[in-house]
C-alpha cells in the first residue's frame, strides 16, 4: 500500500498477485495492432512515392527491412514495437526520411503514463517515490521512470507553460469565460504559504469550442493576482470583452474583471451558491434546502426562478437569516443566465468546465508533509489541464453564439424576433 498523508483520500496500489489477467492478453493485442499500424503507415507513404522512377525504370524510395526494435512503456506493460526501414535513394533536397506519425522517432512512453505522473504529484506523493507508486500500478517494467526522469519532465512541462503563457492571442474572441481558484495538497517549501491556489481561467470561442485561456499560481485568490491575469491576456491580444464570465462569488475575480472588462455580464456559480448557503443551515435542513434552490435554477423562465426565489426567502428567513442572506446578496447576478440562449444554459450556471476538470486533485483534505516546489505544482497543473482540454466538447447550441456576440436579445432563453 503506498498512500497520502490524508484520512479521507488514500491512494491504493495492487499487488502483483492481484493484477487482472488480461493485462497479458491486452499487451499482446495493443502490440500487434500497432504494429498493424504502422505498416500501413508504411505502406501508404511508399505508394505515395511509387511512380519515383530512376532511370533504369526502378523504384527510388523502396523498403528496406526493418530498425531495430524498441520498447515504449505503456500502462498494460511494455511492448516491444519494430519500425519499417524505408530507403530512399534521391539525394540533396529531394531526399525523404519515413517517420511514422504512430511512433515518433523518440516516443519512449504512452500520452497515458505522462498524464498519471502529474496527478500522483498533486495527490502527495514525492518525486523519490515515482518509481514504487509506477512500479505498484504498471508493473516491475516501469523502474524507467526514476526520480531523475520525472524531474526532467517537470523542466520540460514547466518550460512549455513558460511558452504558452506568452502567446499571442490577437487572434483570439472568448465569448463566454469560467474563473475559478484551485487549491492543491502539494508539498511546499515554504510552511508560512503551504495552500498553494492556481487560477484558471477558462473560455468559449465563437463556435463553441472550449479552450483553456490562462493557468496561473496566484495569491489566494486575490484581486491583485485575478488583475494580473486579465490584464496579461489583454496585453496578448484578448481585447474584446467576454459577454458573460462564470465565477463564485466570493473571488477577487469579480473586482478585477469590472476593471479590465466592464462590458462583461456576472453570472454567479450555483454549485458554489449552493453549498455556502447549505453550509449555513442544520444538516436536518440541508436537503430540503438544496431541493428548494435546485427550483430556482432550474425554472423553465425568469418568473418561475423569481417565485422560486421569494417562497425561499420567506420559509427560510425567519429563523435562518445568514442562509437567506447569502442567497440574496447575489440575486440579480445568480439569474443572469435568463438572458441567453437556453441551450448555454447548463454551461453557463456553473464554473463546472473548469471544477469538473481538477475533481480528481482538487484539495479536499489536510496537505501531505515534505518539501516541494510551487513551479512544478504549476507544471503538473497546467500538464493536466491541457490533456483534459483535448477531451471538452462544444457548447450545446453553438450555431446561437453569434447571435449573442450581435447582441440578439434572449428573453428565457428564447431569441427575440426583430419585427423587419
Amino acid at each position: 500500500m503506498f498512500e497520502t498523508k490524508s484520512t479521507t483520500d488514500v491512494i491504493t496500489f495492487p499487488s502483483d498477485e492481484a493484477r487482472d489477467m488480461l493485462t497479458p492478453i491486452l499487451r499482446e493485442g495493443a502490440q500487434k495492432m500497432l504494429a498493424t499500424a504502422i505498416e500501413l503507415e508504411a505502406q501508404a507513404w511508399l505508394e505515395e512515392r511509387a511512380t519515383l522512377l530512376a532511370e533504369n525504370g526502378r523504384r527510388l524510395v523502396v523498403r528496406n527491412g526493418h530498425q531495430p526494435a524498441r520498447s515504449i512503456q505503456t500502462a498494460v506493460g511494455d511492448i516491444e514495437l519494430v519500425r519499417p526501414r524505408i530507403h530512399d535513394r534521391r539525394t540533396g533536397d529531394e531526399h525523404e526520411v519515413f517517420h511514422s506519425k504512430i511512433l515518433p522517432p523518440y516516443l519512449r512512453r504512452a500520452k497515458a503514463i505522462e498524464e498519471l505522473i502529474p496527478w500522483l504529484y498533486l495527490k502527495g506523493i514525492s518525486t523519490g517515490g515515482f518509481a514504487e507508486a509506477l512500479q505498484s500500478l504498471l508493473g516491475s517494467n516501469a523502474a524507467g521512470l526514476s526520480a531523475t526522469t520525472v524531474t526532467r519532465l517537470i523542466r520540460t512541462w514547466q518550460d512549455e507553460h513558460a511558452e504558452w503563457s506568452a502567446r499571442s492571442l490577437a487572434d483570439k474572441q472568448y465569448v463566454y469565460v469560467w474563473a475559478d481558484g484551485i487549491y492543491f495538497n502539494v508539498r511546499l517549501e515554504d510552511e508560512a504559504n503551504a495552500k498553494q491556489c492556481i487560477l484558471v481561467l477558462m473560455g468559449s470561442t465563437a463556435d463553441g469550442k472550449k479552450e483553456l485561456i490562462a493557468v496561473l499560481d496566484g495569491f489566494r485568490e486575490s484581486e491583485q493576482s485575478w488583475t494580473e491575469l486579465l490584464q496579461d491576456v489583454k496585453r496578448r491580444g484578448l481585447t474584446v470583452d467576454p459577454k458573460l464570465a462564470t465565477a463564485d462569488g466570493a473571488l477577487g475575480f469579480w473586482v478585477a474583471a469590472r476593471k479590465v472588462w466592464p462590458a462583461t455580464r456576472e453570472q454567479r456559480c450555483w454549485v458554489h451558491k449552493t453549498a455556502n448557503v447549505l453550509a449555513k443551515l442544520p444538516k436536518s435542513m440541508q436537503a430540503k434546502a438544496k431541493a428548494r434552490l435546485h427550483d430556482i435554477w432550474q425554472a423553465e423562465t425568469r418568473e418561475s426562478a423569481e417565485h422560486a426565489f421569494d417562497s425561499f426567502v420567506e420559509d427560510f428567513g425567519v429563523k435562518y437569516p445568514k442562509a437567506v442572506e447569502c442567497l440574496t446578496k447575489d440575486r440579480d447576478v445568480l439569474l443572469t443566465f435568463y438572458d441567453f440562449p437556453a441551450e448555454h444554459w447548463k454551461h453557463l450556471r456553473t464554473t463546472n468546465p473548469v471544477e469538473s476538470t481538477f475533481a480528481t486533485v482538487r484539495l479536499r483534505h489536510r496537505r501531505t508533509k515534505g518539501n516541494g516546489s510551487r513551479a512544478a505544482c504549476l507544471a503538473m497543473v497546467f500538464r493536466l489541464a491541457q490533456s483534459a482540454e483535448k477531451r471538452w466538447r462544444r457548447l450545446n447550441g453553438h450555431q446561437l453564439i453569434p447571435d449573442v456576440i450581435r447582441g440578439v436579445r434572449f428573453i428565457d432563453g428564447i431569441k427575440l424576433e426583430v419585427a423587419a
